[in-house]
């Protein structure tokens, strides 16, 4: 897979949490989705390949009445993208469940088996956001039993409150930005009067400012310089450098 050297591919997962810079790419791109997607159910131990969609993982929990993957069930993304950075909803993390992972060396090929432990999960983070040498194959999570009735109670409430304050009804690359601790993005930015703010047709969401949405046909380039703009107007009213959660390539 890796025969021409890991600089010559872009490796995405569903590419939910990206934004594409450039207008053209002179490298091929290895997309990780459906093609890369199986789960395996033993007792209260959930494994399944990195391209597997967290939809389609927290369904198959919940069929199983194993709680924990109902807090990731409205977030679009691939399981590997979800461990990468660390997802979390709710208050609850992705980190809580994990027990290992397999990894695979793009130089070697080789293959290794690491606990959590070694991985680096922070907040929104993990050594993988530094690593592009190494991809995540595969995920193996700890859940506990529940009373499907609860899980699906959760599940419905989780997805109604995000979609009561995420723009979901115009393409875009989720929240822009971590929290930066003790403050909340979205109501800073509101409160700079940049909701609705445009650079060609990028906008900041006026349905939560802590979105940029493709308004009307919007490039990388606009997104770009509309993060750019918030970022300096953030800077310059709190003193606080917000730091961009999405993958820029």
């Amino acid at each position: 897979m890796f025969s021409r050297g890991h600089q010559d591919l872009i490796i995405l997962g569903r590419g939910n949490n990206l934004i594409l810079s450039k207008e053209y790419y002179d490298r091929d791109f290895l997309i990780l989705s459906d093609s890369f997607s199986k789960i395996e159910i033993v007792d209260n131990q959930i494994s399944a390949l990195a391209g597997t969609n967290m939809f389609d993982l927290s369904i198959a929990a919940y069929n199983k009445a194993l709680t924990g993957f109902e807090y990731f069930y409205d977030i679009p993304s691939s399981l590997g993208g979800a461990i990468v950075m660390n997802a979390g909803s709710n208050g609850v993390e992705i980190k809580e469940f994990l027990k290992s992972i397999t990894t695979i060396s793009t130089l070697t090929g080789e293959i290794t088996s690491l606990t959590k432990e070694n991985i680096g999960l922070t907040y929104r983070s993990s050594i993988f956001q530094n690593r592009s040498d190494i991809l995540v194959l595969s995920g193996t999570f700890e859940l506990k039993r529940d009373n499907r009735d609860q899980i699906f109670s959760r599940m419905k409430e989780i997805k109604e409150r995000r979609d009561s304050k995420q723009p979901k009804e115009y393409p875009n690359a989720g929240s822009v930005f971590k929290r930066p601790e003790g403050r909340f993005v979205g109501p800073m930015i509101e409160a700079l009067g940049l909701k609705g703010y445009m650079i060609g047709g990028a906008q900041v969401s006026d349905k939560h400012a802590g979105f940029i949405i493709n308004k009307n046909n919007a490039t990388g380039k606009d997104v770009l310089e509309l993060i750019q703009y918030i970022q300096e107007s953030v800077k310059s009213e709190y003193g606080i450098s917000l730091e961009v959660e999405q993958r820029i390539i």
